[in-house]
């Protein structure tokens, strides 16, 4: 069954203006059952948490089955590895202060320049309060893809940690998770996966991945700005939390610290209804071969939603990729082969000519299509692409409430602009 976009673009209450949004790698629209959650909640049960009142007993109720749907999202063995904070960098810098107790002078973290600073740097700050040694893995400048012969090295020497991407918020890479984790693990290190840019475009399976840690932030998936992160049962209760003292030590409450976010969080319970809406209604050509690997109930729907849409937006991608080369002067980075679009998500950056990328994006901004310019916090790929000191790259990123019309509309644009 494939997507029925207009029933698709009805969910999402900002879609209804003439503007075309591609700026959804920096974050998406905000779905309605995710709007009406949070209203909701701001309505009938705003309280803090613990309380002996109805309000605070209804909060936690919600609370609690927000923890249990991004467990189901993400396949997590239990509603208690899930972990809500404000986004990805600050939870990942939260971590990385506790795992940085496990380390000592000389041990070796692996990170990557195909990845979001905030996969970077905190580790960066972790292995330079601990005396560690970092490793950097590169990336091939022509097609956008993680070198796995500098894993391997890397792997040799026993590192303690590796943090990648699922996917390049940069160029759309998607990188092979389970086999980078299974190299890591071989190999003694932990895994802690950004999987932000991956999120709304695939299904997530932590369990079948293996990884140790993933963190995704809603706002990127039809949600509020919140964050999520899942981590292992047993090192997250094994691992020190950065807490006040009255907090819990039990999981998952000593790592979220302070009086979170309750009404985003209500807000990412309704983003994940969203999705298992869309399960439901345009899931079913994959139903058998996903109960058959054991999905049932909510995580069934989810699971059925994020195929449905990775399908969809396979035929987005190729029409970008289509529509992008068409362009006199423009040059795409990362994967172009069409023959390869399922390694990518449909996130593609450019230079047009010698145009700066800020002239090109107000160009566009001027017809109506948002983009984004800059390098988007994905600072190590504009600087080893040698782009950085020169206003980056011209970033167009879909979903699937994104139409082919909108696409050969930016193309038309872009031809003039050309």
């Amino acid at each position: 069954m494939t997507l029925d976009l207009p029933r698709i673009r009805q969910q999402f209450p900002s879609l209804d203006r003439p503007a075309v949004f591609f700026d959804n790698p920096g974050g998406t629209q905000i779905a309605r059952q995710s709007l009406d959650r949070m209203n909701r909640y701001l309505l009938e049960c705003n309280a803090n948490h613990g309380g002996a009142f109805e309000t605070s007993r209804k909060s936690d109720e919600i609370l609690a089955e927000a923890h249990a749907a991004m467990a189901d999202f993400l396949n997590a063995a239990r509603p208690e590895e899930i972990i809500f904070g404000n986004n990805m960098t600050t939870l990942t810098l939260h971590l990385s202060r506790s795992l940085a107790r496990t380390l000592s002078a000389g041990d070796e973290i692996v990170v990557t320049r195909l990845d979001h600073d905030a996969n970077i740097s905190p580790w960066l700050l972790a292995a330079e309060d601990r005396g560690c040694k970092v490793t950097w893995i590169d990336f091939d400048v022509e097609d956008g893809t993680l070198k796995l012969d500098e894993f391997e090295r890397a792997f040799e020497r026993k590192p303690k940690l590796i943090a990648f991407g699922y996917a390049s918020n940069a160029l759309g890479t998607i990188n092979p998770v389970r086999r980078i984790t299974e190299m890591a693990h071989a190999a003694g290190a932990l895994v802690y996966v950004d999987a932000v840019q991956y999120a709304p475009h695939g299904p997530i399976d932590v369990q079948s991945l293996g990884v140790d840690f993933l963190v995704c932030s809603s706002y990127k998936f039809f949600g509020p700005h919140a964050g999520a992160l899942y981590g292992r049962a047993e090192l997250l209760e094994e691992l020190k939390a950065y807490k006040v003292r009255p907090a819990t030590d039990s999981i998952p409450g000593k790592w979220e610290t302070g009086t979170q976010n309750h009404e985003g969080i209500a807000g990412v319970l309704g983003a994940l209804e969203y999705f298992e809406w869309l399960g439901k209604s345009f899931g079913g050509e994959q139903e058998e071969g996903l109960r058959e690997r054991g999905y049932r109930g909510r995580r069934l729907d989810l699971k059925k939603a994020l195929n449905a849409i990775r399908a969809y937006e396979f035929e987005v991608s190729r029409a970008l990729l289509t529509t992008l080369e068409q362009v006199p002067g423009l040059r795409l980075y990362g994967l172009t082969d069409p023959r390869r679009l399922d390694e990518r998500v449909p996130t593609f950056s450019f230079r047009l000519g010698n145009r700066h990328p800020r002239l090109v994006a107000e160009a566009l901004a001027a017809e109506g299509i948002y983009v984004w310019d800059g390098n988007y916090y994905a600072l190590a790929v504009t600087e080893r692409l040698g782009l950085e000191e020169s206003g980056g790259m011209v970033r167009v990123g879909a979903t699937h409430y994104n139409s082919l019309e909108e696409v050969q509309r930016l193309g038309d644009a872009l031809k003039r602009i050309a």
